[in-house]
């Protein structure tokens, strides 16, 4: 099965799925239970306009929504991931009068809309594995910090570069990064902007892995993450994102609730089925 779906901002959804609507922002496919995300202005670098920032937020929204998608590839359309802001949201009202109108936190979520870019990988119950070349600067980069695996090319090049526009880097990144970077490892960066390889990447934790081929790297991984309990998978992200900075007590009654929740459910008896059986599990699509 394979559905092709292009996300624009503002539109009916309905209209959307019935008609397969056409934009020229972010591109879906879905096949297999993986959907791959692509970010489609390579003419621009994929730079983040505010079509693009509105289209991410909606693409994401759908995807938590769709019990059927067991992992996300997330990627940039030509030679690069993104280069970060269009200097266009700069433009027009101005970013202070636009920032303020839009700061606020959306619905169902902690994040507005800037932020929901990158944190909305986060709130997608499934794994999402980005794909990183070319540059990956400012926002890009922040959104790329949002997905729970990363792997790059060698001469992938990523920069905390708001400092150039005079800003902070505020697209969820207090959120994401704390789990990566040290502290005085994030505000050398921040500070300075600097622009760091794939090889220094991987040394600071921003990278989980270098790959020649990453699409292809994470298109293998969400694959094998499609064949497994969809409930286990969902809950190893859960607990991780709930817990990992929590204290002990609280850490370990969150695997306990969250064992509880999937153990002796229809899933987790398949796996042991399948196992012992030597078959291919047939696992249900968990409940929406």
């Amino acid at each position: 099965m394979l559905i092709l779906l292009c996300f624009a901002p503002l539109v009916d959804w309905d209209r959307l799925f019935e008609e397969q609507f056409m934009s020229d922002r972010v591109r879906v496919e879905i096949e297999n239970a993986v959907a791959t995300v692509m970010l489609n202005r390579a003419d621009k670098h994929n730079a983040i306009d505010m079509a693009m920032f509105e289209a991410l937020s909606e693409v994401g929204d759908s995807l938590r929504d769709a019990a059927s998608v067991r992992a996300v590839v997330l990627h940039g359309a030509g030679e690069n991931f993104c280069a970060g802001i269009d200097v266009s949201v700069f433009g027009g009202e101005g970013i202070g009068v636009v920032g303020h109108k839009l700061m606020d936190p959306r619905k169902r979520s902690p994040a507005n809309l800037f932020q929901s870019a990158a944190w909305v990988w986060q709130e997608i119950p499934v794994p999402v594995i980005a794909a990183l070349h070319g540059v990956v600067f400012g926002g890009g980069l922040q959104i790329a910090l949002g997905a729970d695996i990363r792997y790059a090319s060698p001469d992938v090049r990523m920069s905390i570069m708001e400092i150039k526009w005079g800003l902070i880097p505020d697209m969820a990144i207090s959120s994401t990064a704390r789990h990566i970077l040290p502290g005085d490892k994030f505000k050398e960066l921040a500070f300075t902007g600097r622009i760091v390889n794939g090889h220094e990447a991987e040394e600071m934790g921003l990278v989980t892995s270098l790959t020649d081929d990453p699409l292809e790297a994470a298109q293998l991984l969400a694959r094998e993450i499609a064949g497994r309990s969809p409930d286990a998978i969902r809950s190893i992200k859960r607990l991780v994102n709930d817990s990992w900075q929590a204290d002990a007590p609280a850490s370990m009654r969150r695997e306990a609730e969250l064992q509880l929740a999937i153990m002796g459910g229809a899933n987790q008896a398949e796996a042991v089925a399948a196992n012992r059986e030597q078959r291919v599990p047939d696992f249900r699509d968990p409940e929406p």
